[in-house]
């Protein structure tokens, strides 16, 4: 009997769901065979057997009464298993409609001269106790289903955050047929441990907390956006969910307003990226706005990582065109998709094409005039730069002086440069030659202020460490290691890093453009450091492998441990942004910056002598020494020479 129930239940809830006449057929016969059942009562189970004709046909008469009140409350068409409260209020009303039709009718007709007699207590019982069986099928259903099928599946949560949000995410969870069970609140305030919230305990947010969470059976943290940055802050916290096999859900976008609906299918798995600590970052859109609108803007390097988000947040602002420059062809014909998609009413112009051909260039800054140049082109990776100085030179430091250039001689207002945390005590050709391009652009707006160079351009640099998910970044790579089964290379267990999401790198870039007045070199705030041997172990834990191991390669050509953002004879300014600093760096006269670049120049012209082009780049910038690379010869030289 118990194999024959469990089959049988087996079969219904493997169903989507049963036919509505079923349903339908299964009310009908709650209905008669209720009636049967309350005619016995009053009378007697003799009298009933003996008129079961009759009564069969007076009552499927009144069931045509119930029939129009199931009909027009559409009791029928749920689905039992989840079935609600709202459900069961259709039932209410349905029997109320039948009983007052019957009423109705009973009193303007002559139909009880047809019918078997009924008394109104008799019918008026029928329909309680039909209404209460229904119901009672109905609960039952659910009970069953909740025990034999989700009872198995369900995955229980315990909710970061006793506020809004986390309240929110609650209610969310319970207004909706879902996956989740939430046993419980996190909280930090150790005064709402052990209080109910919605019927749930509060637990403190301690080193205990994922020892409750196994004892609760709890698998998943969903996380409050009000509690976004604590997580992010707290790795510990975090490392130890991971370790546990505790699945973290936080809302997949930056933002919550605190007042639009937060339903827990915003949420989404962490990755690595979401649990790096850092802090919301927010502009003055307004601002931005203001400046941008209705404005002719020249990107170069658009199609980057950096690039191709300022133009998406530029468009946003709507400018009159957009004119976008890149050499890599097949990104940047998805940057005309996207723009074509996404912005069709912005005229964009793509164009590929490498910012040192100067007579390109100046044809598009003859045909286009733009007001504003954001530029983002640069060869960017430091063991292709060491062993390519020449290109180093050419498109980053001539690129960006022909850049400037013809920013001044066409009248472009603002030029904005995207430099690197590596041209601060640079170790490495790129960092160098980034350093070369901020001392060139500082120079030329200083002797534009002066008279000495005519023109009306302010040149603004912006500086910032690592973006996360840029094009051949750490993270990236480590996450195709991991689908590879590892190993996850590391150079250095030490080494660390800033790092940065790329839309609030763009989101400041912006900031600064609009705030600076020429001639600033803004460093932006990247939070915390993160050693990049716990990111992969961050990565492996996040990814549920337990066989992926670390390997640690050594420091590659002119890498060192670690990023600066000042260097040690700069400081720096606050200015009206918090995340945004000011420097204070060395500065050198134009005339003499011009020389050394011409030099440069003049020696990538003669053939790529890779040791001529970065002794002449230390003469421009002499604390330029290099690290676990071949150049570090030339460092030696000039320390025998003092």
């Amino acid at each position: 009997m118990n194999n024959l129930f469990s089959r049988f239940t087996h079969w219904y809830f493997s169903k989507d769901a049963l036919s509505y006449w079923l349903v339908l057929l299964m009310d009908c016969l709650i209905v008669v065979g209720t009636s049967f059942f309350v005619h016995a009562m009053v009378t007697s189970a003799a009298s009933t057997l003996a008129n079961f004709g009759p009564l069969l046909l007076t009552f499927c008469a009144y069931l045509i009464f119930y029939l129009i009140g199931f009909k027009l409350r559409y009791t029928y068409s749920g689905v039992l298993r989840y079935s609600s409260f709202v459900d069961l209020m259709r039932l209410w009303t349905a029997t109320v409609i039948a009983i007052v039709m019957i009423f109705i009718v009973r009193h303007t007709t002559s139909i009880d001269h047809y019918l078997t007699p009924l008394t109104w207590n008799e019918l008026l019982a029928t329909c309680v106790m039909s209404t209460l069986i229904m119901c009672f099928v109905r609960i039952m259903t659910k009970y069953f289903y909740d025990v034999y099928f989700v009872e198995a599946s369900v995955q229980r949560v315990f909710i970061y955050g006793v506020k809004e949000g986390g309240v929110a995410l609650a209610k969310s969870i319970q207004a909706q047929e879902s996956k989740y069970e939430v046993t419980g609140f996190v909280s930090d305030v150790e005064s709402d441990a052990h209080h109910l919230l919605m019927g749930v305990k509060i637990y403190a947010n301690d080193e205990k907390l994922v020892s409750r969470m196994r004892q609760k059976n709890a698998t998943v943290l969903m996380v409050s956006p009000l509690k976004s940055d604590a997580i992010r802050n707290n790795q510990q916290m975090a490392d130890a969910l991971a370790e546990a096999g505790i699945k973290i859900l936080m809302y997949n976008q930056q933002e919550w307003d605190g007042k639009s609906d937060l339903r827990y299918t915003h949420l989404k798995e962490v990755d690595v990226e979401d649990l790096l600590p850092r802090n919301q970052i927010d502009v003055d859109l307004d601002a931005i706005s203001n400046v941008l609108k209705g404005k002719s803007i020249l990107i170069t390097g658009a199609a980057g990582s950096i690039g191709s988000e300022i133009v998406r947040q530029v468009s946003e602002f709507g400018p009159s065109q957009l004119v976008l420059v890149d050499q890599a062809e097949t990104p940047l014909h998805d940057i005309r998709l996207m723009m074509a998609r996404k912005f069709p009413n912005i005229p964009a112009e793509t164009v590929t094409a490498s910012i040192h051909h100067k007579i390109h260039m100046e044809m598009l800054f003859e045909k286009y005039k733009p007001e504003y140049v954001f530029h983002a082109a640069a060869y960017k990776h430091v063991p292709m730069m060491e062993d390519n100085p020449g290109e180093a030179v050419a498109n980053n430091i001539d690129g960006t002086r022909i850049m400037a250039d013809l920013s001044v001689k066409y009248g472009v207002k603002k030029f904005v440069m995207v430099s690197t945390d590596k041209a601060v005590n640079p170790t490495n050709v790129m960092g160098c030659s980034k350093r070369i391009c901020e001392m060139y652009c500082q120079s030329l707006d200083k002797e534009i202020k002066e008279g000495k160079v005519e023109g009306c351009t302010e040149f603004v640099t912006t500086r910032f460490g690592n973006v996360l998910g840029s094009n051949g970044s750490v993270i990236p790579l480590f996450k195709e290691q991991l689908k590879a089964g590892g190993p996850l290379t590391v150079t250095h267990p030490d080494i660390i890093r800033y790092f940065m999401l790329i839309p609030e790198a763009c989101k400041l870039v912006l900031q600064a453009g609009t705030m600076g007045h020429g001639g600033e070199i803004f460093v932006f705030d990247m939070g915390k450091p993160v050693r990049i041997a716990d990111l992969a172990k961050r990565i492996i834990l996040l990814s549920g492998a337990t066989n992926v191991e670390i390997k640690y390669t050594g420091l590659r050509d002119g890498e060192k441990l670690y990023e600066e953002l000042l260097n040690k004879e700069e400081n720096t300014k606050p200015s009206s942004h918090p995340k945004i600093k000011l420097a204070s760096v060395r500065e050198l006269g134009y005339a003499e910056v011009c020389s050394q670049i011409n030099k440069l120049v003049e020696i990538t012209k003669d053939g790529y002598d890779d040791m001529a082009i970065v002794k002449q780049m230390k003469v421009l910038v002499p604390e330029f020494k290099s690290k676990h690379s071949k150049y570090e010869i030339l460092d030696k030289e000039d320390e025998s020479q003092a």
